[in-house]
């Protein structure tokens, strides 16, 4: 077939140089838009009908077949003997064959610029949806992690350096706090692109008598169409908005696993990760390696590139579509694949995680994680503080020379050290007395994190009741995984 037999092979007769053919071909990547693109294309031919160029009857037949190839995908795949060069091409072919040129008609009025705009964002759509409820699954799992260590000591740090003691519980939280955050990122960034900008056609609009708010309403977009014709088909900022969101996802997801691949190494001992997601060593017997963490942790940094790459796609074009913009689907789509899966295997790596609480107790007591409250003791005995610091300073290197921590001090150091404590350090300076001096709201008191794990289930069964920020989209991980394969 010649070149004029494609979409845009009007005034063409060559073939195209079959390595320039083949570099130019997206179909390997936004053949993940058919469903989508079948959306479109139905949408389109009842808004045709209200344009007088097709009729209802026609309107009945190509909704038909249309049904039945989304069946037939879903059923048994997409067929791979096509020689299409983009999804609207292949979606086309498959509509031209049993339609024949009522097929042909449907694109009418419509450029592919549009169209795949569209696509996208109902693609992405879809991708947001997954995305949160992955996210919110984590969110539950660190929650429960926190339910059951919410009165557990461990060492907090700053700096990598033992700091405060905190519960185990409330770290656990801290990541919840973040995740939220990551949460609202999306949703926000969906709310943003929710317009529709078919009937944009290639820059100028289109020249038939589309009702684009009924056609908006059709593809369920709640911000109507899109304003301008020639910023709908030429930008991408909603993709790098949501390339944002998943990279900072995946960046909260990446300083989660590098806490807990150093909680499970043998010098904290803190966290031993169970049989389902920790790996061995083909060399050394002994070891159990925290694999899912380690994963997560480098596919961050694709996450990132991608975003990167979207930036950097973006900043030279002029408007207008250029054929730059083919690139975005697979830089962005294998990154919205890589933020799901870590956030999938982050809830299971979590879940076999198990703490070593009488360890991580044991070390909230060593290290003199308790100077500030000694400080904090001298201010209640009417020391301003920064005397307190010092004199608090200099009680640790003492108890450094002794060997012994504040709280083991002899009574005769206490006395010359802390004159003005009358109080018995061994109870005032325990662990305990230390994490329950913070009960106040976002304190790690285990009494706050009880009562912010109370909380987080609240608002995560609220989130459950179904996506109301997010309207009434739903999320088809069928279509979301749906791959191409040609017979080569």
């Amino acid at each position: 077939m010649s070149d004029g037999g494609k979409m845009w092979g009007a005034r063409f007769e060559g073939e195209l140089d079959p390595q320039f053919a083949e570099y130019q071909d997206s179909l390997q990547y936004d053949i993940t838009l058919a469903f989508a693109d079948l959306d479109t294309n139905l949408a389109w031919s009842e808004a045709l009908v209200g344009a007088g160029v097709l009729t209802d009857d026609d309107f009945d037949k190509i909704a038909g077949v249309i049904e039945d190839l989304a069946a037939q995908w879903h059923e048994h795949g997409l067929p791979t003997d096509s020689d299409a060069e983009d999804v609207h091409s292949f979606v086309e072919q498959q509509l031209v064959a049993q339609l024949g040129d009522l097929g042909k008609r449907i694109h009418t009025g419509r450029s592919r610029n549009d169209q795949v705009a569209t696509d996208m964002r109902l693609h992405l759509r879809e991708w947001v949806g997954c995305l949160v409820e992955s996210i919110e699954g984590l969110c539950l799992a660190l929650v429960e992690k926190a339910a059951q260590h919410a009165g557990d000591p461990m060492p907090g740090y700053t700096h990598l350096q033992r700091a405060q003691p905190i519960t185990i519980g409330h770290h656990a939280l801290a990541y919840v706090e973040a995740l939220s955050r990551d949460r609202e990122r999306l949703i926000d960034a969906h709310n943003r692109f929710d317009q529709c900008p078919l009937g944009s056609g290639a820059l100028a609009g289109t020249a038939f008598d589309i009702d684009r708010i009924e056609l908006a309403a059709r593809l369920e977009f709640q911000n109507g169409p899109t304003r301008n014709s020639l910023d709908a088909t030429a930008s991408r900022d909603h993709l790098c908005e949501v390339a944002f969101a998943c990279s900072m996802t995946m960046t909260n997801l990446s300083r989660l696993a590098e806490d807990y691949v150093f909680f499970a190494s043998f010098e904290a001992g803190f966290v031993r990760f169970g049989d389902a997601v920790a790996t061995g060593s083909s060399l050394m017997p002994q070891k159990r390696n925290p694999d899912a963490m380690e994963l997560i942790r480098g596919k961050a940094a694709k996450v990132q590139g991608a975003l990167q790459s979207l930036l950097t796609l973006m900043k030279g074009l002029p408007l207008g579509y250029n054929r730059d913009l083919q690139i975005d689907k697979e830089i962005l789509l294998p990154a919205l694949d890589a933020t799901n899966q870590s956030t999938l295997v982050a809830a299971t790596a979590i879940e076999n995680a198990v703490f070593d609480t009488e360890r991580c107790a044991a070390e909230a007591g060593r290290g003199y994680l308790n100077a500030t409250d000694l400080a904090d003791l001298l201010v209640n005995a009417s020391v301003p503080f920064r005397d307190a610091h010092g004199i608090a300073g200099t009680a640790v290197n003492r108890a450094i020379e002794l060997g012994v921590e504040l709280h083991e001090l002899p009574a005769n150091e206490q006395k010359t050290l802390l004159p003005q404590l009358s109080c018995d350090l061994a109870e005032s300076l325990s662990v305990e007395a230390v994490l329950n001096r913070r009960n106040v709201i976002g304190g790690t008191a285990p009494a706050r994190v009880r009562a912010e794990v109370e909380r987080w289930r609240i608002l995560i069964a609220e989130w459950a009741e179904g996506y109301h920020e997010l309207d009434d989209f739903n999320p088809d991980e069928e279509e979301l995984e749906l791959e191409f394969t040609s017979d080569d």
